[in-house]
């Protein structure tokens, strides 16, 4: 009858360990965090399936590959590069519009043009027109000439408008490219966060897997053995249909948790920027974590002035205010700088040659105009109301800039208070795994002296590896605690958690 106790007692731990499976699955569950840019299979193409070689990363390796390879970031990086031309051309406003016509006429009705030549007479003589003789420069003549029923006419302009908004916009458009260099820098900050969480939760999946196939194996024991008792006929049947059900119950557990690494894979080689087939090991942790002090007020102050979003948005408030200024500034006088010129062939375009100068009329002139919207500066005008939208939008930006510092503070003391809650119970599971460590010794040195089975030396290794994984879980709670920490005080990755490897 003891040993129908003991075999009742262990189907009950199984229950116990079904318990902890649950947990684990939650941790699996995480590692959906973001959607990330499509993999592209052309950089990094694995071997074929029977020889390639499995490559082992660390986080910096990883955290490399993803900043080189990501597609997101990529984008992000063209629309920076974007930005940046647009700045250092933005003196092409200064470029004025220059615009060649020329044009083809057939009149619809044939008139005439009176032209003007000087009488011949006294003074230097002239050859004009196909007349030879000496031409009096005190008088002149006018003679009607047909036009023709074609002429060409050709004309070119040159203008130039400056306004004092256009010194604003030079600010703009650099300020433009500012913020894009931020949002480039936030990017590669999120990314490298998320890739470098990812790495700790996929390491303490795989340890929670090893967990549950150890736990299988021992249900897998408990049933041999309720068996084997019924057997012998020191057991009712119910007792061997529980430790199946206990058994069978724990494989789609372990299925779910092993497809959940598979897919956490699956997602970190996209983070990557590799193939998903591409075979590639994770390097456990070599050192132990060491728990830092950590001052709120300074973690707090340092999140308001440091983290990647206020900083963004930060900038944008300052794109907006110069907006408002240039949008103010277009509304007093501008100045347009205009010259044009028209030549008009007076002749016949397909008998006579073009290359005669008197043969083309000329006209043109060059102007200063000063113009001044007046409607624009009628409160209800859309170029006003443009001036009050930006306004509206500068309050909500402020707003919201207040509401982005005060959610940041609440985020790191949240950061903070957790990661303080970690260290507690990672201390006192340090506790439990020294008690787990000594019992399983003591376990050990009984069965050798012939005071215990073997099979309460095995469930002592499952609850020592149990406490250890636990233990595990904690650490790397802790040190992506220090990682989010470091994100909202916009440091370094590592500044922080390295200080505890």
């Amino acid at each position: 009858m003891n040993k129908i106790k003991k075999t009742k007692c262990r189907c009950a731990n199984s229950m116990v360990v079904t318990f902890c499976l649950a947990m684990i699955i939650l941790v699996s569950a995480n590692l959906q965090a973001q959607p990330n840019s499509p993999s592209d299979s052309s950089r990094n193409s694995p071997s074929d399936a029977q020889g390639s070689s499995v490559r082992r990363l660390t986080p910096d390796e990883a955290v490399e590959l993803a900043l080189k390879n990501n597609l997101g970031l990529e984008s992000s990086r063209l629309s920076v590069l974007t930005k940046k031309r647009a700045s250092d051309l933005a003196w092409n406003q200064l470029i004025p519009s220059i615009t060649a016509a020329g044009v083809l006429n057939r009149n619809n009705e044939i008139g005439s043009t009176i032209v003007t030549m000087p009488v011949p007479g006294t003074g230097t003589p002239v050859s004009m027109g196909g007349i030879n003789g000496v031409f009096n420069p005190n008088f002149f003549v006018s003679d009607p000439i047909t036009n023709p029923e074609w002429n060409i006419v050709g004309n070119i302009q040159i203008s130039l408008m400056l306004n004092a908004a256009l010194f604003d916009y030079f600010k703009l458009m650099k300020r433009d490219y500012e913020t894009g260099i931020i949002s480039y820098e936030k990017a590669k900050a999120q990314l490298e966060r998320d890739v470098r969480k990812a790495y700790h939760n996929m390491l303490l999946l795989r340890e929670n897997i090893a967990l549950l196939r150890g736990s299988f194996a021992n249900v897998e024991r408990q049933v041999n053995m309720a068996q084997a008792n019924y057997n012998a006929g020191l057991a009712p049947e119910l007792t061997v249909l529980q430790a199946r059900v206990a058994r069978e119950n724990m494989r789609p557990m372990i299925d779910q948790v092993e497809n959940g690494l598979t897919l956490s894979m699956a997602q970190f080689a996209m983070f990557l920027g590799i193939d998903v087939n591409t075979p590639f090991e994770l390097i456990p942790l070599q050192s132990s974590i060491n728990f830092i002090s950590l001052d709120v007020k300074e973690m707090i102050t340092r999140a308001a002035a440091g983290k990647p979003d206020i900083q963004e948005l930060k900038h944008t408030i300052l794109m907006l205010e110069s907006s408002r200024r240039m949008q103010l500034l277009a509304l007093t006088p501008s100045i347009q700088l205009s010259w044009n010129n028209n030549s008009v062939f007076i002749r016949d375009p397909w008998k006579d040659s073009w290359f005669n100068g008197d043969d083309w009329k000329h006209s043109g002139a060059f102007s200063i105009t000063f113009a001044l919207r007046l409607h624009s500066l009628i409160p209800y005008s859309p170029d006003f109301q443009g001036v009050t939208k930006l306004d509206d939008q500068l309050k909500t930006a402020h707003i919201g800039l207040a509401q982005m510092v005060t959610g940041t503070e609440i985020e790191v003391h949240n950061i903070v208070l957790s990661l303080e809650r970690t260290r507690i119970n990672a201390e006192a599971l340090t506790q439990t795994v020294r008690l787990a460590e000594q019992s399983y010794r003591l376990t050990e040195q009984a069965y050798q002296a012939g005071l215990q089975d073997y099979f309460q030396v095995q469930n002592a290794e499952q609850s020592l590896r149990q406490a250890r994984v636990q233990l595990l879980e904690q650490q790397f709670n802790y040190l992506n605690g220090l990682i989010d920490l470091e994100y909202a005080i916009g440091v370094p990755f590592g500044t922080l958690s390295k200080r505890s490897d």
